[in-house]
């Protein structure tokens, strides 16, 4: 994932609730990495070879599962294997037969995962830290990918502050968080023009978003949050309206350019 991790635990639990969230963190890593030799390498090997392969990592299987449902549900907003040089989509070519683990595709592809990653890492960790009997604890995967165990440990929701991209003096969004997670995905501010950082495409044509946007998603999940903040930025102006209809309070898009008709600009909110 190449980004920081926090884990803030408060209360009562089992002696090494810590080290085993850790470990749940970096065996997501070592699945889903295309940085270093892994299952997810592995899998792309043979679909950039036209081959199709069996997803024996448990991991890597529960990943896709994921990253097909939200396919199938929003669009196809978030695609794995989305390529800015071929100007297409990706998943839509991809066979993934759940029942037999198998995978294939109907041209050579890869699946890089990502910021999904870093939530799908705190979903597993958070699994952990329950089963331990943690009550209160705060994840974060590089401040963009924070996800909350029960309430704050002096009670009540946790509160963020979003720092404006642009104006970091300034407070883009305030909101409060309990047992859920959040994902930040942004076109502009820092680390975005970080040598490694992949180019945000938009499934339906393979271009690459040049606006300047930061989009914000709470969902239950971090894998889910992930995906949506990234589906708010590569949308269209009418599947933007629809993502952020449907959770008015837990679902941010502010764009920075003027240059389209959403109906949301930067200001100061804030929602509890």
């Amino acid at each position: 994932m190449g980004t920081r991790i926090e884990l803030h635990l408060f209360g009562p639990a089992e002696d090494g609730s810590m080290i085993e969230a850790r470990r749940a963190i970096e065996a997501v890593d070592d699945a889903l990495t295309i940085h270093r030799p892994s299952a997810t390498t592995a899998l792309n090997e043979s679909l950039a070879a036209g081959h199709p392969a069996a997803v024996d990592d448990p991991l890597l299987f529960d990943a896709l599962v994921e990253i097909d449902d939200f396919y199938q549900a929003m669009e196809g907003l978030f695609d794995p294997a989305a390529d800015a040089h071929t100007g297409a989509a990706g998943w839509v070519m991809v066979v993934f037969d759940r029942e037999q683990a198998r995978i294939h595709a109907s041209r050579p592809l890869a699946l890089d995962f990502g910021g999904f990653g870093k939530g799908f890492a705190l979903d597993r960790a958070c699994d952990v830290l329950r089963r331990a009997g943690r009550v209160s604890a705060l994840l974060s995967a590089g401040e963009s990918s924070i996800a909350v165990i029960g309430e704050h440990p002096l009670g009540g929701r946790w509160p963020f502050a979003i720092p404006h991209p642009l104006q970091p003096e300034r407070v883009l969004l305030k909101l409060e968080l309990a047992d859920e997670a959040l994902s930040i995905s942004s076109t502009v501010g820092e680390g975005t023009s970080a040598p490694d950082r992949a180019p945000m495409i938009r499934p339906k044509d393979g271009t690459i978003v040049t606006g300047r946007r930061t989009a914000l998603a709470c969902a239950r999940s971090g894998a889910r949050a992930e995906m949506m903040s990234t589906a708010l930025l590569v949308a269209d102006d009418d599947q933007t309206k629809r993502l952020l209809d449907a959770e008015p309070m837990r679902r941010f898009l502010f764009d920075f350019t003027g240059e389209t008709g959403i109906p949301v600009s930067p200001a100061e909110t804030e929602i509890r």
